[in-house]
């Protein structure tokens, strides 16, 4: 929960082709929650939920200050619903990985080793001090025959979702410029 509204942040993958969604706090009250926008290029939906008592939101971390090194903690629902709210923790393994999930998304994951596994998407990766610094996005598994976390695991840094969260909230969409550029052939038509 990012703010007091009740926005939440959580993948795109975890909200996609959803017919409800249904969100479960940890007092096990359970709120149904809108998509308010998505950017499937970074994987990052907003959600709300309409609540009547006062959420608390998560304090922002800065994910630019991040060291490999630096311990840090998990915070998802690996598997199935009764293992909700589990932690984990590791080290940060190396930052700015991409061509993780496909050449044609924007990567700039924080690799960790914080136990996640299938569930895990959209949870919190949290430093030590309790501030939000990535998203849990995707794991390396052993392949197709072991969808287990292999022990590495990709977060989305909070610098970069704030971007998103923040174009989402005021426009409904994710805008981002481009180059008018493109590479191909010369040939002699263009040569002259």
């Amino acid at each position: 929960i990012i703010d007091k509204e009740g926005y939440i942040i959580t993948n795109n993958h975890v909200v996609d082709d959803a017919d409800k969604i249904k969100v479960i706090l940890l007092d096990k009250t359970e709120h149904e929650a809108e998509v308010i926008g998505v950017d499937p290029l970074s994987d990052l939906a907003v959600i709300k939920i309409d609540s009547d008592v006062v959420l608390s939101e998560i304090k922002m971390g800065n994910s630019d200050l991040l060291s490999v090194g630096e311990w840090v903690v998990a915070i998802g629902s690996p598997f199935q619903q009764s293992l909700s709210n589990s932690v984990t923790a590791g080290i940060v393994s190396a930052i700015g990985r991409s061509d993780i999930m496909s050449n044609r998304n924007i990567e700039n994951f924080i690799q960790h080793d914080a136990a996640i596994n299938p569930g895990n998407s959209g949870g919190a990766l949290l430093n030590l001090d309790g501030e939000l610094i990535g998203i849990n996005t995707a794991i390396a598994t052993g392949g197709s025959y072991s969808p287990q976390s292999a022990g590495i695991g990709f977060a989305i840094p909070i610098n970069q979702a704030q971007r998103v969260i923040d174009d989402i909230l005021e426009f409904g969409e994710v805008t981002r410029g481009f180059l008018g550029v493109r590479m191909s052939d010369i040939d002699d038509m263009m040569a002259k």
